[in-house]
Order: C-alpha cells, then sequence, then structure tokens
C-alpha cells in the first residue's frame, strides 16, 4: 500500500483521484500540486464541457455510462458540510448524424451501445425530420440520439466540487508548479516545486493534462501527449430550436444550446493543428470557412448568426489513438500516468479517479478494468481505433 501520494495536476483528472483515494482510504496521504489554483487556463474549464455513450469502443461507453451515474449523484457524493453542489446537468443528449457514407459504422456503433446499456435510439431520415423539424436532413439517411444519459454540464463547477471534497476529506492542495521529479532507479522519490518546496512520494500520479508531457520528460518518459488547441464559438441565433441536442454533423461540426444562444466548435484538419499554440488567440479562421457555412446548411435558421463570445482550450491530445494513457509505466515502478483524454476527460474522469485509486490501494482493477488503456499499447504501437472521435 501507498502512504504518501503526490498528484501533478489538479484538474478533473487529477482531483478526481484525490477524491477516490482519500474516500477509500483516510490514512493515505495526498498532495495536489496544481499550477494554476484559478483553473483559468484548465481544459476542465475550458471545454464544451459534456457528456455521452455515443463511442464505438466498449471501454469508453462503459467509462461514461458511470460518469453520468457520479454525475447524476454529485450532489450527495461530493456535499461538504451541508452543501451539495450542482453542476447544472441536462441531459437533452448527443445526436449523431450520418450521411450513405457513414450509416453502417453509425449502425454498428449503435448496436455495441444499446448491447452495454445506453439509451441510444436509431432513427432514419423520415424521424430526424419529425422529431427536430429544424433540421436539413437532405442529405442524411440516419442518426442516433441519446434519449438520456447524454448532454451537458458545468465543467468548472465539477473541478470546484471534487476539489473542495478532496480538501474536506484530507486531501493538501498546493499552489505551485512542479519543476522537477527526482528520479532513483525505477522510482521517483520527490517532487520538486516552484515554491521551493520538495515533497516525498511513495507514489507520484502524472495528472498535467496539456502540460503531461513536460511532467513526463522529468521522469525520463517520453509521453505521445501534445497541447492541441480548441476553440469554442458561443452564437446567437433568431432561430427556435426546439429540444435542441449537442448535435455531431457528419463533418465534425458540433453545436449545443448554452441558455438562450448555442456554443459551436470542430476540429481542425491534421495539417493544420499544430502542438502547443497559444490560448490567448481564437482560431477565426475555421468559424469562418467551416463552422458557419456547415451550421447554416444543417439547420436553415442558423444562416443569421452573431458571434457573441469566443475562447481556445486544450485538448491533451494523444497523438497515437486519441484515447487515454492510464497506468504505471514499465521503467518506473511507482508512477501512475492518467493523461491523453483528447477531449474526453471531464466525461471519463471519474471512472479515471475510482479506477487509479484502486490501482494504487489494491494493485489492481477491482471495478471497471481499464488495463486496455495502458501503457503496453502505446510501447507496441498498437491504437485502440475509436470512431466517435469528436
Amino acid at each position: 500500500m501507498s502512504s504518501k501520494v503526490v498528484i501533478v495536476g489538479g484538474g478533473v483528472i487529477g482531483s478526481s483521484i484525490a477524491y477516490f483515494l482519500r474516500a477509500s482510504d483516510p490514512t493515505v496521504e495526498v498532495t495536489v500540486i496544481e499550477r494554476d489554483p484559478s483553473y483559468a487556463k484548465s481544459s476542465s474549464a475550458l471545454s464544451a464541457a459534456s457528456i455521452r455513450q455515443q463511442f464505438s469502443t466498449p471501454l469508453c461507453i462503459q467509462m461514461s455510462l458511470y460518469g453520468i451515474e457520479f454525475l447524476r449523484g454529485i450532489g450527495d457524493l461530493l456535499e461538504v458540510d451541508g452543501f451539495k453542489p450542482a453542476i447544472e446537468l441536462h441531459e437533452g443528449g448527443y445526436l449523431f448524424l450520418a450521411t450513405q457514407a457513414g450509416e453502417a459504422t453509425l449502425r454498428e456503433n449503435h448496436a455495441l451501445q444499446r448491447k452495454l446499456g445506453a439509451d441510444i435510439t436509431l432513427m432514419a431520415q423520415d424521424a430526424l425530420h419529425a422529431k427536430f423539424p429544424w433540421l436539413n436532413v437532405e442529405d442524411l439517411v440516419s442518426g442516433t440520439f441519446g434519449e438520456s444519459g447524454e448532454g451537458w454540464f458545468d465543467g468548472y463547477g465539477l473541478v470546484q466540487a471534487l476539489r473542495k471534497k478532496a480538501q474536506s476529506l484530507g486531501a493538501r492542495y498546493v499552489a505551485a508548479d512542479v519543476t522537477g521529479l527526482v528520479r532513483e532507479g525505477r522510482r521517483v522519490t520527490h517532487a520538486v516545486a516552484s515554491n521551493g518546496e520538495r515533497y516525498a512520494c511513495d507514489t507520484v500520479v502524472n495528472a498535467a493534462g496539456a502540460w503531461a508531457r513536460k511532467t513526463a520528460e522529468m521522469m525520463g518518459i517520453d509521453i505521445p501527449v501534445f497541447a492541441r488547441r480548441r476553440s469554442i464559438f458561443n452564437v446567437s441565433s433568431p432561430a427556435q430550436l426546439q429540444h435542441c441536442p449537442l448535435l455531431i454533423d457528419p463533418t465534425g461540426v458540433y453545436f449545443r444550446p448554452e441558455g438562450k444562444t448555442y456554443i459551436c466548435g470542430t476540429s481542425p484538419s491534421p495539417d493544420n493543428d499544430p502542438d502547443d499554440l497559444p490560448l490567448d488567440e481564437v482560431d477565426h479562421a475555421i468559424f469562418d470557412d467551416v463552422i458557419w457555412p456547415t451550421l447554416a446548411h444543417r439547420v436553415p435558421g442558423f444562416e443569421a448568426l452573431r458571434v457573441e463570445n469566443c475562447w481556445s482550450g486544450y485538448y491533451e491530445y494523444n497523438v497515437l489513438d486519441q484515447n487515454a494513457i492510464i497506468g504505471y509505466h514499465p521503467d518506473i515502478e511507482n508512477c501512475v500516468f492518467a493523461n491523453g483524454f483528447s477531449g474526453h476527460g471531464l466525461q471519463q474522469g471519474p471512472a479515471t479517479g475510482r479506477g487509479v485509486s484502486e490501482l494504487i490501494l489494491a494493485g489492481k482493477y477491482t471495478s471497471l478494468d481499464l488495463s486496455s488503456l495502458s501503457w503496453e499499447r502505446v510501447i507496441e504501437g498498437r491504437p485502440i481505433v475509436e470512431k466517435n472521435v469528436v
């Protein structure tokens, strides 16, 4: 058993791990070192904050099935001194749309999702038109809609709730940057922080998000995770979209309601997606050239759009397969990695926190087996093919 755990990064992943560790074993000393305690640049606070079961791999579906269960019960689970946190969970559903080219994959994914217990409905073109009359379905063949268990929430609120609960259980948070990790042989013995302190550890966890690669380098480990900027646009429109879900167009462009407005975005093309772009800049060209034309085609009412606000956040992007890397590295016996979620960190945070806690305390997964996300596939170059990467 590990008595001193140092977690590098206090976003949703690090704070979830801290919470589960202290809730499972109050004797474990947990120290979370977070470089940005305001979370102003954290992926957790800057993302579109959503959850879905519409993946193509069993484990991603199972992680999010647990995630929605956790989010629904957050008021009781993360209550502190009588205060029950609320994250404004809105189960408005995801709507994945398919043209003829994508229909076979959509049907295959839907069969797997239903088999694992996800509440997803397959809809033909006429059913799409009937349920969403504001939608242009001319070039569509089918779609899949999350009747329950999918939607969006307050990502910043989730991080704060996890952090406050972890602190109430005895986890210590340190506002500093980790500047070094002292390695002796196959173990990390100390984390060195920008506040001049050294923190001894029996186990260290890399939960540094978009800064995971830098943290791994301190231990002599090369991790294929890079900071990739994603721009999000908040737009207003006179269009009245009844029962509007989070819609994923076949092009990859997405949008969802945000109060009386909408937020939207898309991933840039692979040949125009460099690492570590500054967060204080927004890719306005992708809105003008890709997002707006797509939205206007899919929802005729969106021809009249106005950008009200925009911002950028980082995906901690695993260039191997856009799936998380979770577990011990074979070269370091006391470091657990939880990195590379590629935009799925908020929804996979609860399952990751529970799983990493089990791995540290019991030496194995005792609930959901996350071992397929281990370093083994990375080292051997065996990517997990997830067809529903957004």
